[in-house]
């Protein structure tokens, strides 16, 4: 079975290479669709999975600039203390596997069908974000560093619990705060984030008995050269054709998890 586990990891890494988003919102429902492996396992070995792979990506955007750090202490500020506090009440309410998979699949639903219906309105909350004449829609800057770090706070929260929040629903979140961040700064802003934020829930997921490591060695050794050739292919593969059959595929994998 690990061969599959493999391709598995390859082609989620293609996708990831090509369009920059799909790593949680398709490797997980996969290995609890695909694989039958138990919601928690395959959250917590998503986790640390993420954590590994968006290292490089945070490495490569931090190199180039492409980071804004206030924005991403003010982001963490919410999202770690969030994510450690949820991890902190699974071990105090020690839900069975049945009902922690329960509650972890619905979560995953929801964050998917949110994920999808970002991905499809992401061009038209730029445009509302930055109008013709040259203004932008922001917020008061005495209101930022607070609404971040409630965004955080939610992001955390998310990502602790199906694994999926840090990619498309972070981005989004930061194009309506910062709209005058360039696409390179919130896209390198948003994975720099996830980084810490992946690795604290997944070390957490991992004391909880919930990481399979076996498997996370199994995915990445697939997904590594995914996101590797993905990433070259990326500029020959219209965007604008690819995420909306992403987001239809989202969509469907929601459906599907809410009728699981």
């Amino acid at each position: 079975m690990d061969w599959l586990y493999t391709v598995s990891g390859f082609v989620v890494g293609l996708i990831v290479g090509v369009t920059g988003v799909g790593g949680g919102s398709l490797m997980t429902p996969l290995l609890v669709l695909l694989f039958g492996v138990s919601p928690a396992t395959a959250v917590g070995t998503d986790l640390l999975y993420a954590a590994l792979t968006k290292s490089l990506g945070g490495w490569v955007h931090s190199r180039n600039g492409t980071v804004d750090w206030k924005v991403v202490k003010r982001l963490s500020l919410g999202s770690l203390p969030a994510a450690l506090f949820t991890l902190a009440l699974f071990k105090y309410l020690a839900l069975d596997e049945k009902t922690l998979g329960s509650l972890m699949t619905g979560v995953l639903s929801i964050a998917l069908l949110l994920t999808a219906v970002a991905l499809l309105l992401k061009d038209w909350i730029r445009k509302i974000a930055r109008r013709d004449d040259g203004t932008v829609f922001e917020l008061h800057h005495r209101h930022l560093p607070t609404a971040t770090l409630i965004t955080g706070a939610i992001v955390g929260v998310l990502v602790t619990i199906s694994s999926i929040g840090a990619g498309v629903l972070g981005t989004v979140a930061l194009l309506f705060l910062y709209p005058r961040l360039s696409a390179a700064k919130i896209v390198g802003t948003d994975i720099a984030h996830a980084v810490p934020l992946t690795l604290v829930a997944g070390l957490g997921h991992m004391g909880l008995g919930t990481v399979d490591l076996v498997l996370l060695g199994s995915l990445l050794l697939g997904s590594l050269p995914g996101i590797y050739l993905g990433s070259h292919l990326s500029a020959r593969v219209p965007e604008k054709v690819l995420r909306p059959l992403l987001a239809v595929m989202l969509l469907i994998i929601g459906t599907r998890l809410v009728l699981h």
